[in-house]
């Protein structure tokens, strides 16, 4: 059955035990309607009635109840005094007391309606609101509320229904705004059990989720619930994890769960205490005695904004000269201000219809009629002939009042919304902040941000300091440990092998890098946090990971502990700290023998780019002495061919330091000895190269990487009871027969040195802390290939757990201070045989290793050819001159070619230059 049939069902209930309580006397209570026609039949273009009737429903002994009664009174003798509303036709109002009782609310909204009343001003609360609304939608009555902030109550399912006073969604919002603003993860929502309390909180978790937040725990106290009661759920609420509180009810339950939260010290430091408006409208309405106030110190609460304006001054005043006249006993609240507007709604909405020629009318309600209600009280029921004109009429108000604009959305709710957030410090409150829909929170009020630019963009802090239980002005932590003697149970991984990371004993004594780790990190914590070790496993087999990690789902395990990497599928049961080391996958295999010895093994000690780089220089050097000896130096004239040889022979003679041809400029000299150098280092690095590779034994892996396992059908080793097997399986689609667990270091050796033929494994996948200590300790296997997956070891703990964010936290404290690596350092210290037979050495000589020496021999052969030019030209120009033939005109091509030629030809003796530099 749904929400709907069951309220219709209570309506039904309801309106037949009130046809049965209500006497025929009563009846007699119903008046015809003002235009004298009981029939409802109207007539036409009528006179404006004299009076119209509109119904008030209050709970008189409330605190919003005393203050909407005065208040509304005030508002009709304002509207009948206003020559220009209504014109000249008087409002009144009759009204009831629901004496705080759905029954008997509904008993006099019944009457309320029988009266002909043409819209209703009310219900006070959400209970009554939902049953009665749906009555007066059928009889087309408007109902306008100012205390009714049930969110539902915003609906198609409800249109004659409209709410002046802001719905509990947007208190909602301005609460998960708060929380969301000092980062606060996980509430306790403690609520009265009726329409408003559960709809209200219902809203705060959709909240919440907004600003990354939830509901850790929900508590529903009855209406009416004693202190006993009270005190019994908080002794419950105390255990729990939490410390921010959501209190959303009434004023009574909420002041007694105050008195009893401060005798079981729950308003001490550490506490976080948040109410609805219906705290700050108890501390406005009236002064609350010393133990009431003491019991609410460092709680913030929620205050409905009204905006300062002349209109709200001069009401309050006029408010507080009735309060000390004692013509009024309560001071004004918010919920005074809605009343008043509430009022001045309805008058301009009926003063519209009525100029609008809209008819004051009553028919039967054909339903009733024909079912024979005419024998009952349901007889008395009428429909409002022209309701839907003055529902269109009132969804459309648009005025400024007390409250500021009044205006209505499609859903009857009033648009716009603000809060103020309070902090109850002493005998009073001070203001912390604002919070509107449009702009959020601020410490600015929202009708000045809303008409100040720069106010907008110079707020920077959300919130004013505020003062927390316990006079403490730290902002809480918003969790603690329960304080009921119980210990953390932790889990822990009985491994079988490396237990350099986890090693259990016998008598329960736990040790290892991952214990280590865990206890550093708690250490560190700002507060104490008792817990014991709990071993998880046989210790014959090694445990399964994920079966590990779900204990902590399942509230056997309070954490756990150990090498478990951090996976998706276990995120999905536990929150995992920060990583503390790094676990990506990694191959391992075992190392074979190269062989070294071939035919072209000379060739090994230099790479393919040094190869090259050597022999094009051996030619470009040859070249540039060659150009330099060329004109003064006989050995390097001749035919062309003659030259050529000559050239190739000096070039690769130097090698041996065999070249015949004297060098006799000192530009050749100069550059032949920073050739012969170079050539001494390349030849020296050469032989050492190629002598290692001859005698020296060189190991290589037999797999490459993760690749070559894939593409093979090679049996692959993978560590017991870890998540490697279905991760192969499922990545890599690696066939199940193929994988072979192993669990011990002695296992892994076993397995690799027997290889796929003798029953073994080609390699062995496991995470890199695993890898590098195994290998720290067997020098004939080797890791093979990069990581291909990056990852990391982390401490998993149950679902929404603060203390997960507080130890990575700590593990963060650890990294920095060194003391995370001085514990590796500890345990996991490599052996040498790690860093030498374990990696398979690059031999070969690469160019990057020589690029100096040549950029050296570059730069030296480069000026000393700029140097022989120069000198080139300048004789090429003396002799132009002395022979007389610069001063011919001639091509730039001639006079090139005419260049080349002289540079050919030997240098005469007679030339006039400085011999110095040949």
């Amino acid at each position: 059955m749904n929400e709907m049939e069951k309220n219709f069902n209570l309506v039904a209930v309801v309106l037949l035990g009130f046809c049965i309580l209500i006497s025929s006397n009563s009846c007699n209570c119903a008046h015809n309607n003002e235009n004298g026609s009981s029939s409802g039949v109207p007539m036409s273009r009528p006179a404006p009635p004299a009076t119209v009737n509109v119904g008030v429903l209050l709970a008189f002994n409330t605190t919003i109840g005393r203050v909407a009664r005065k208040a509304i009174q005030l508002a009709l003798d304002d509207v009948n005094n206003n020559i220009s509303v209504l014109n000249g036709t008087r409002l009144v109002l009759n009204i009831m007391d629901s004496n705080c009782s759905a029954f008997i609310g509904t008993s006099a909204a019944l009457q309320l309606i029988k009266r002909n009343n043409v819209a209703i001003l009310g219900p006070q609360y959400s209970v009554l609101a939902h049953i009665i609304s749906y009555v007066t939608s059928e009889l087309h009555i408007p109902t306008l509320s100012f205390g009714a902030t049930d969110p539902t109550l915003a609906s198609y399912q409800y249109p004659y229904f409209f709410r002046i006073a802001h719905s509990d969604f947007y208190e909602m919002a301005a609460v998960a705004a708060v929380i969301g603003s000092y980062e606060w993860r996980t509430v306790v929502a403690v609520y009265i059990d009726d329409d408003y309390g559960r709809n209200g909180i219902s809203a705060l978790s959709d909240a919440l989720r907004n600003v990354r937040s939830k509901i850790y725990h929900k508590e529903a106290l009855p209406p009416g619930a004693s202190k006993s009661d009270i005190g019994s759920v908080l002794v419950q609420l105390a255990l729990m994890e939490s410390r921010i509180f959501v209190v959303h009810m009434n004023p009574d339950a909420g002041l007694n769960l105050f008195s009893e939260a401060l005798y079981l010290g729950m308003l001490n430091s550490g506490y976080v205490w948040i109410a609805t408006d219906w705290l700050s409208s108890a501390l406005d309405s009236s002064i609350l005695d010393y133990d009431t106030m003491n019991s609410l110190q460092g709680v913030i609460s929620l205050r409905r904004h009204i905006p300062v304006s002349d209109k709200e001054h001069d009401f309050t005043v006029r408010w507080n000269n009735l309060h000390k006249a004692g013509s009024v006993d309560a001071r004004l609240n918010a919920f005074g201000y809605y009343a008043y507007d509430a009022v001045w709604a309805i008058a301009h909405s009926i003063h519209t219809f009525i100029s609008e020629g809209g008819i004051v009318s009553f028919t039967e309600y054909p339903q009733v009629s024909s079912a024979g209600g005419n024998k009952t009280e349901l007889a008395k029921l009428k429909v409002f002939d022209e309701g839907p004109k003055l529902l269109k009429i009132l969804s459309q108000t648009n005025f400024t009042g007390l409250t500021g604009p009044v205006k209505f959305d499609n859903k009857g709710d009033l648009i716009g919304s603000s809060f103020e957030i309070i902090n109850i410090v002493g005998t009073g409150y001070r203001k912390v902040g604002y919070w509107a829909n449009q702009s959020g929170l601020s410490v600015t009020p929202p009708e000045i941000r809303g008409s100040n630019s720069h106010a907008i963009h110079s707020v920077g802090q959300k919130l004013y300091d505020v003062i927390w239980p316990g006079e403490n002005k730290l902002v809480p932590r918003g969790w603690a440990l329960p304080n009921n003697g119980k210990h953390l149970v932790i889990g822990v991984p009985r491994k079988v092998g490396f237990q350099e990371f986890v090693k259990v004993e016998d008598n329960n004594m736990f040790d290892g890098f991952c214990i280590d780790v865990f206890v550093a990190a708690m250490n560190l914590l700002p507060y104490a946090v008792p817990c014991t070790f709990v071993a998880f496993g046989n210790g014959i087999t090694n445990p399964n990971y994920d079966e590990l990690v779900q204990q902590v789902a399942l509230k056997k395990f309070d954490a756990v502990v150990g090498d478990i990497t951090i996976v998706t599928n276990r995120s999905r049961f536990v929150d995992f700290t920060q990583p503390y080391i790094e676990a990506g996958l990694a191959v391992v295999a075992p190392l074979r023998e190269k062989n070294s010895s071939g035919a072209w093994a000379f060739l090994q000690p230099f790479t393919v780019e040094m190869w090259c780089m050597t022999g094009a220089f051996f030619i470009v050097i040859a070249a540039v002495v060659w150009i330099l000896e060329h004109r003064t130096n006989p050995e390097f004239q001749g035919q062309r061919k003659k030259q050529a040889l000559t050239v190739l022979w000096f070039s690769f003679s130097t090698l041996f330091n065999a070249h015949r041809e004297n060098v006799e400029s000192h530009l050749g000299r100069t550059v032949l000895i920073v050739w012969l150098f170079v050539v001494l280092i390349i030849t020296s690095s050469y032989t050492a190269s190629l002598t290692s590779i001859l005698t020296v034994q060189e190991l290589l892996p037999t797999i490459n990487g993760i690749d070559s396992l894939t593409g093979s059908n090679v049996p692959i080793g993978y560590p017991a009871g870890s998540f490697i097997k279905n991760y192969l399986m499922e990545e890599f689609n690696i066939d199940e027969s193929r994988l072979i667990s192993v669990d011990s270091s002695a296992s892994y050796a076993k397995a690799l040195s027997r290889g796929p033929s003798k029953g073994g494994v080609a390699a062995i996948v496991d995470t890199l802390p695993v890898i590098q200590l195994f290998l720290s300790t067997q020098c004939s296997f080797s890791m093979v290939g990069p990581e291909f997956t990056k990852g990391g070891w982390g401490f998993g703990f149950p679902k929404g757990s603060q203390l997960a964010i507080d130890m990575s936290t700590a593990i963060l404290t650890l990294s920095e201070t060194g003391d995370l690596q001085r514990i590796h350092d500890k345990w996991l210290s490599q052996n040498p045989c790690s860093s030498q037979a374990n990696q398979v050495d690059a031999t070969q000589l690469r160019l990057r290793s020589f690029r100096g020496l040549f950029l050296i021999c570059g730069v030296a052969a480069f000026a000393a050819l700029i140097a022989f030019l120069g000198r080139t030209i300048w004789q090429f120009i003396r002799n132009q001159r002395d022979t007389g033939i610069g001063e011919r005109p001639a091509s730039f091509s001639h006079k090139v070619c005419s260049f080349l030629y002289f540079i050919d030809q030997k240098e005469r003796k007679k030339d006039p230059i400085d011999t110095s530099g040949t």
